[in-house]
């Protein structure tokens, strides 16, 4: 199943009548109320708002990140809340070409909820009905349990693989903040030593993701031989790393890991080595 919905195909898939959650992700880093804002004001009707910072990051220690992963116990008592179960069709979207959508697609496929979607071209492709009434979650009746995150990759393996290159780091950051330059969010520019970069927006053609044969033409042309299981995801702090994950989904090349502490992480400690 592609990762990416249409708005037609949404639309059709409501009208059916299907258990569709709306989940609307639009997120600011630089103003984590504005999300929250613009849902408030207008959203798809029925969408319920998903919080980064709230919703999909555990507790940050000043080591593990700006957005580390809650705990499995955590994220699963947050899915009960949302009121997702496993009979749940998730479609996620945002107005930031579907990064912080598909940082909530990529943690409810790693924790073993296959039926989630990404609306391809976010809100700005949807003209549907639209709602102004923030709608609270109605909560599962069915408690979901704990399930480990898979395709995670975490920061000793990085330090490892520095000298082993048994896998290509892909970064999702802009170029100039990959080496180092106009870095405005995290305190140490750079990137980790041997990566490469692929900025996330280079998936996208306009607001909507590239097709899944350019998709994969760029990705091949980018990676070469390498399998997709020998690719670790970073970026700032494991949002927009996401974005790259489900741009190769789309393109066929699955297996793929994510580095959720990224850049964040990586530079919260002196002894990591840095390259420019």
């Amino acid at each position: 199943m592609t990762p990416l919905i249409t708005a037609n195909q949404l639309e059709e898939i409501i009208n059916s009548g299907e258990n569709v959650l709306l989940c609307d992700c639009r997120f600011d880093l630089t103003n984590p109320e504005a999300g929250r804002k613009a849902y408030e004001e207008s959203h798809m009707l029925g969408a319920i708002y998903v919080d980064l910072d709230q919703d999909l990051s555990g507790p940050k220690t000043g080591s593990n990140g700006r957005h580390p992963l809650p705990s499995p116990e955590a994220w699963a008592q947050t899915k009960t809340r949302l009121g997702i179960n496993g009979n749940t069709l998730v479609v996620a979207y945002d107005k930031q070409g579907s990064v912080y959508a598909s940082r909530l697609w990529w943690m409810l496929k790693a924790t073993g909820h296959a039926n989630v979607r990404v609306l391809d071209g976010g809100l700005d492709a949807w003209n549907g009905p639209m709602g102004s009434i923030p709608r609270q979650p109605t909560p599962s009746p069915h408690p979901q349990s704990p399930m480990p995150y898979f395709g995670l990759a975490l920061v000793d393996e990085l330090m490892s693989n520095i000298s082993s290159k048994k896998n290509i780091v892909l970064d999702a950051r802009s170029n100039d903040r990959f080496h180092g330059e106009n870095e405005t969010i995290d305190p140490i520019g750079g990137h980790i030593p041997g990566a490469i970069n692929h900025f996330f927006k280079n998936n996208l053609s306009a607001t909507t993701f590239k097709a899944p044969e350019q998709l994969y033409k760029q990705f091949l042309e980018l990676l070469g031989s390498t399998k997709a299981s020998e690719v670790i995801h970073s970026c700032g702090s494991g949002v927009s790393a996401c974005h790259n994950l489900l741009a190769m989904e789309a393109a066929g090349l699955k297996g793929s890991r994510l580095y959720v502490g990224s850049w964040s992480e990586w530079c919260s400690n002196p002894d990591r080595p840095i390259e420019l």
